[in-house]
């Protein structure tokens, strides 16, 4: 029982929750990049301070009712299903102020911009679940080296 609840704990379903979002939005971003020469593509977007807002409410949620499902959902854009995995479906970008001639409303500058912001992200992500598993071995092992 403890072994299960260190390994599925929130902090653990978290950072799980997190790169697969991430995942997602890396690519989405890619999709975005690939038809940036597609006249009349519209860019698609996730809503990260949407998704951590949802994080965050799911994680009070475990704390108030702990041994529910750690359920994430964030409009219509990001779920959990019944098998408790995210799933992920970008919207479509509204045109800011700039529609192109082509009738596209991507900006390169803004992709690479959300691309080095979720990558850093990943990069935070599976290093804390990196180390949260190195513990969890630690402590099946029962040796600290």
């Amino acid at each position: 029982m403890i072994i299960a609840d260190l390994a599925e704990g929130k902090t653990v379903m978290s950072l799980v929750k997190t790169l697969s979002f991430n995942a997602a939005r890396l690519n989405m971003i890619a999709q975005n990049v690939a038809n940036s020469e597609t006249p009349g593509y519209r860019t698609r977007h996730l809503d990260t301070k949407g998704f951590q807002k949802a994080l965050r409410t799911a994680l009070d949620r475990q704390d108030r009712q702990p041994g529910r499902a750690f359920v994430v959902r964030s409009g219509r854009e990001v779920t959990t299903n019944a098998a408790g995995f995210l799933e992920v479906t970008p919207s479509v970008e509204p045109a800011a102020n700039i529609l192109f001639h082509d009738g596209t409303n991507m900006s390169l500058e803004q992709q690479m911009s959300d691309l080095a912001e979720t990558g850093m992200i990943q990069d935070l992500a599976t290093t804390l679940l990196r180390g949260s598993y190195a513990g969890l071995r630690k402590a099946i092992r029962g040796r600290v080296s």
